[in-house]
């Protein structure tokens, strides 16, 4: 069994090296020369103004994790319509009790207002 491993550890001991190389190779070659201008902060070329940290809105993380909820949920069709011939009825029952939950998770959010952006 762990022959059928053995390719796929050697190349992540692999990449691992190279990535440890190159962080040396940088650090030991790359030029050392700071001045106050280089350690200032900036954006992207300008000197920053305001506050560094602003409020966010609530609004802005439930809207993410909406996102990263529906998002898993595709990843979990997607491995069901792979295996969709395998898993028979049963099969497709599961896949509609998920998405019924899914709907019900939905329309919870919308009646709640969680996606209405300008309250």
């Amino acid at each position: 069994m762990v022959e059928t491993y053995a390719p796929l550890l050697l190349m992540f001991a692999l990449a691992f090296v190279v990535v440890i190389g190159f962080f040396l190779a940088s650090h030991y070659l790359g030029p050392k020369k700071p001045s106050p201008e280089k350690m200032m902060p900036f954006e992207s070329g300008n000197p920053s103004e305001g506050a560094s940290h602003l409020r966010m809105s609530v609004k802005y993380f439930l809207t993410a994790i909406s996102f990263v909820v529906f998002d898993v949920e595709v990843v979990f069709l997607y491995l069901w319509a792979v295996h969709f011939k395998s898993l028979g009825g049963a099969g497709l029952l599961m896949a509609a009790a998920f998405l019924a939950m899914l709907l019900i998770g939905l329309v919870y959010e919308l009646r709640k207002g969680a996606l209405e952006w300008e309250n």
